[in-house]
């Protein structure tokens, strides 16, 4: 009787499936614990002893936020650097801080801004990403926004162009009045911050080269 090749005996591909499918199912359990402790939120102890997570903790509003060159990694990250008051305090809490961003998320959900903007990968495309707005030079003291608000800090001015977009007409595609409220916009104001504090790996691409985005320039 003639050998059989391996290459169309049944068994031995039988054997590889299993063999293959139990090795893909530890590696996908590795892989998710390893991602949930990547993607896990720090907190107020990490930042002040320096230590560096992915997702900061929402005491992060207290601190200078930077966005800077990884050479080894070939693409900016954020930089989280000395304190810096935000809306006049620089000593929210934990559970205040929590609070704030808390009321933002709500806020970006109950307003649905992943309508027109892109939020950590997620949303549409109509209106700008908002990943790394608070990094974006424009609401910076040399920026337009500030000028055009009139405002005196980069927070106070997102703020009041949330509650009345309507009145700064920034582009074409004009953003609607949708009945923020000054407490409202405080919260997504935060959440803004901290998103762009963020590790995205580089995400949204090439926003780094804007100028004045890089080393908080």
């Amino acid at each position: 009787m003639a050998n059989k090749s391996v290459w169309s005996d049944n068994r031995f591909w039988q054997r590889s499936a299993t063999w293959v499918t139990g090795f893909a199912s530890i590696l996908l359990i590795w892989l998710t614990f390893d991602t949930s402790a990547q993607i896990s939120m720090g907190n107020d102890e990490d930042l002040k002893n320096g230590v560096t997570k992915r997702v900061p903790g929402p005491t992060v509003i207290n601190y200078k936020i930077t966005y800077e060159m990884d050479a080894k990694r070939g693409h900016e990250v954020p930089v989280i650097g000395e304190k810096e008051k935000f809306f006049g305090r620089d000593d929210w809490s934990e559970e205040e801080a929590g609070a704030l961003l808390h009321l933002g998320k709500l806020g970006s959900q109950a307003k649905n801004c992943m309508d027109c903007h892109t939020l950590l990968g997620n949303g549409a495309y109509f209106a700008p990403d908002l990943t790394k707005a608070w990094l974006d030079p424009a609401w910076g003291p040399d920026g337009a926004m500030q000028a055009l608000t009139g405002k005196n800090t980069k927070e106070e001015a997102m703020a009041e162009f949330l509650q009345h977009p309507d009145q700064y007409p920034t582009h074409a595609r004009m953003m609607p009045d949708l009945g923020i409220t000054a407490e409202e916009a405080k919260g997504l104001v935060a959440f803004l911050k901290h998103m762009s504090s963020i590790d995205t790996n580089g995400f949204p691409r090439n926003f780094g080269r804007m100028q004045g985005a890089v080393n908080g320039k």
